[in-house]
């Protein structure tokens, strides 16, 4: 069976970027019945710490040496998590911009999936390759400020730019963003935002 995953990124059940994709995923599911929608709640999902063995299993790969017991234990999580990702066919990320950039449990789970060997490899003549088939990939960002139409008062976006680039240095090129803005402040213009970006959502599910 076809399938989409959902990697959902806000604690919170009522947030806007929950919202956006709960939009997306109403249509995305009536334009195709038969696939199976995977959530991802990485506030719910076991994670590793990124530290001690999981670390350690990283720089052994990295030097070609061979793991020792705790380092395989810990190293079998990143595959399981990154293995996955990888069967998806479809992948939606929905997210919320946390002092400019990510959550950081999404960062988290980056640190987790992307390792030498699973998710990326490194040539000498051609250096870091990615191991992942592209694939259709929807990131919904929702951001107090208007990232969208640069109503963003001196604000940076810094999540855009590095899901982007994480995303292509693991294989996945093919991904479109939606900002949701303004999502504090005047009730106008929240709404107004809300509204204009579900619209699109919804028609961007047909097709998805």
């Amino acid at each position: 069976m076809a399938k989409l995953l959902h990697l959902t990124c806000s604690p919170r059940t009522e947030s806007e970027s929950s919202a956006g994709a709960r939009v997306f995923l109403d249509g995305f599911s009536q334009a195709r019945p038969d696939w199976d929608i995977d959530v991802v709640d990485i506030w719910r999902e076991r994670m590793p710490e990124f530290t001690g063995p999981i670390i350690e299993a990283k720089y052994a790969r990295l030097k070609a040496e061979t793991f020792t017991e705790a380092q395989r234990d810990s190293f079998a999580e990143a595959e399981r998590m990154a293995l996955r990702f990888s069967l998806a066919d479809r992948v939606l990320i929905s997210t919320p911009m946390w002092n400019f950039g990510l959550p950081y449990k999404l960062k988290q789970w980056f640190d987790i999936i992307v390792q030498p060997g699973l998710t990326f490899r490194f040539d000498p003549s051609q250096g870091y390759l990615p191991l992942l088939q592209d694939r259709p990939t929807l990131v919904i960002i929702a951001s107090g400020s208007d990232f969208a139409t640069g109503m963003n008062r001196g604000r940076i976006d810094m999540a855009t730019p590095y899901l982007r680039e994480i995303l292509r240095f693991i294989g996945i090129s093919n991904v479109r963003f939606v900002l949701i803005g303004p999502t504090t402040g005047p009730q106008q213009p929240i709404d107004a935002a809300r509204e204009r970006t579900h619209r699109r959502l919804a028609a961007m599910a047909a097709t998805f």
